[in-house]
């Protein structure tokens, strides 16, 4: 699957203090910082805890050891695939990725040379003579079976493996084309074919989101100065009723820390589609206590399951939900509380085709009644979270379970890593919803896999998304 660019990737690096910074001068120490080779779109977020440890265990796992040492700093960035695939930035370098193979409800580590600044594989590598090596590092070369000096024994075909060197040092990394028992009895022929990856340095070393925070002082006061003047102008151009749609999510919750300090206390427009996480309403009682915030809700009602049993469950090709669960309510909601107006929305070019294109003000098909206005459209997901950190605004735990966007529980839209995690984390919600997809599929007499396999997510015989701005 093709990378694309939705804006320019804006991740660089300060190796004095170990942060990611957002200018080409870090804020806390004055160093110059150095780029970091993400794959578009390049839109990395903070790994939590909880990302740490998966990464931890499948590098563990695989390779006998961690990859992430005590105290450092990482990113996840989404790169395009086939269900989910992240790399993992480590000390301003790409340490390799994590990617998910839905069939066997696994993650596979693809480790990257760099990753041995970080770590020492005590299994599945392979080690070649010092004749071989620089074919190897310098060229990308195959591992051939004339070079090979040493491979493990935990090595199957297919395997992700490091390809170290005799004398020390790692010279490649990729996946192995024949087993250890195989490979011994070669006398020829390739051992593991060599990935050749754009290089990256890792420098390795302690840092805190807060040195983050202060890495970037200049990045964000600037991105926060022109979205408020943004929102200041809008105001004044559009002389509606102000209103700020709030999600639950990280970048509702930075547009809401935007236009407070623009226009002073707004009313929140909370879509309550009755299919929020827990979190997600609990979320909204915490920012509505901080900031002493008047929170507009939607009328819950059960046009969902209604539609479900006429039309079957939303899907990626078919997004009945938006209309009927989100956009109808607001309209209605906007209408008979204020007859129209101007809503500040959480929307970012970096999410997706569809935003990077979208005007900054505009009047969505559906709700009319709403004038739509984007303050953090350039903003990457980097700006967000640092700015979060900076107000310590109460952002959504669900950030903190692995989940990287907040929306309803059973999203059609959600990669199957995501929905299997919420099948096993969040086993009460999801019990309910496949029992109702359970029901349509004996309605409609559709095949055994058709639930596990995340079939339900497309309809067939539809074409093109639906495309919405929430």
């Amino acid at each position: 699957m093709r990378p694309s660019y939705l804006g320019r990737i804006l991740l660089r690096w300060c190796d004095q203090c170990h942060t990611p910074v957002l200018a080409k001068t870090c804020a806390a120490c004055g160093a110059a910082t150095r780029e970091v080779p993400l794959t578009p779109p390049g839109d990395a977020r903070p790994a939590f805890p909880a990302d740490i440890a998966l990464i931890n265990s499948t590098f563990d796992e695989h390779f006998g050891a961690p990859l992430v040492p005590e105290g450092q700093l990482v990113l996840l960035n989404k790169v395009p695939d086939t269900d989910r695939m992240e790399e993992i930035v480590i000390g301003g370098g790409i340490a390799g990725s994590l990617r998910y193979i839905p069939e066997e409800r696994r993650w596979e580590p693809i480790p990257r040379p760099e990753a041995y600044a970080l770590f020492h594989p005590r299994k599945r590598f392979v080690v070649v003579d010092d004749s071989a090596a620089p074919f190897i590092r310098d060229q990308g070369m195959s591992v051939l079976r004339p070079g090979l000096a040493f491979i493990d024994d935990a090595i199957c075909a297919g395997d992700e493996v490091f390809v170290l060197s005799e004398s020390g040092g790692c010279i490649g990394a990729g996946r192995a084309k024949a087993g250890a028992e195989e490979a011994r009895a070669m006398a020829k022929g390739p051992i593991v074919r060599n990935r050749r990856n754009v290089p990256s340095r890792i420098v390795p070393g302690e840092a805190t989101w807060q040195d983050a925070v202060r890495s970037n002082a200049g990045a964000i006061a600037q991105a926060e100065a022109e979205a408020v003047r943004f929102v200041k102008d809008v105001a004044a151009a559009y002389p509606l009723r102000p209103t700020i749609s709030y999600s639950g999510g990280k970048d509702s919750l930075a547009t809401l820390l935007v236009v407070r300090k623009a226009l002073g206390n707004v009313p929140l427009l909370f879509a309550d589609t009755g299919l929020e996480f827990p979190d997600t309403y609990a979320n909204v009682e915490a920012v509505q206590q901080k900031y002493g915030a008047e929170v507009i809700r939607t009328a819950t009602s059960g046009k969902f399951f209604e539609t479900l049993e006429r039309q079957g469950p939303p899907a990626v090709n078919a997004r009945w939900c938006c209309s009927v669960c989100k956009l109808l309510p607001v309209a209605e909601t906007i209408r008979s509380t204020w007859g129209e107006c101007l809503s500040f929305i959480g929307q970012r070019r970096y999410e997706s085709l569809s935003r990077a294109r979208s005007d900054r003000v505009w009047r969505n098909q559906t709700v009319k009644v709403q004038v739509s206005a984007a303050p953090i459209q350039d903003w990457t997901a980097l700006h967000v979270w640092l700015y979060l950190f900076r107000e310590e605004a109460p952002y959504n735990r669900l950030y903190e379970h692995r989940l990287d966007r907040i929306g309803c529980f059973m999203c059609p839209s959600s990669d199957m890593a995501l929905i299997h995690m919420i099948e096993t984390d969040f086993a009460g919600l999801w019990s309910g919803w496949k029992e109702r997809l359970g029901a349509w599929q004996k309605k409609q007499g559709l095949p055994p896999d058709w639930i596990d396999s995340g079939a339900w997510r497309l309809k067939e015989g539809v074409h093109g998304k639906e495309r919405h701005h929430h």
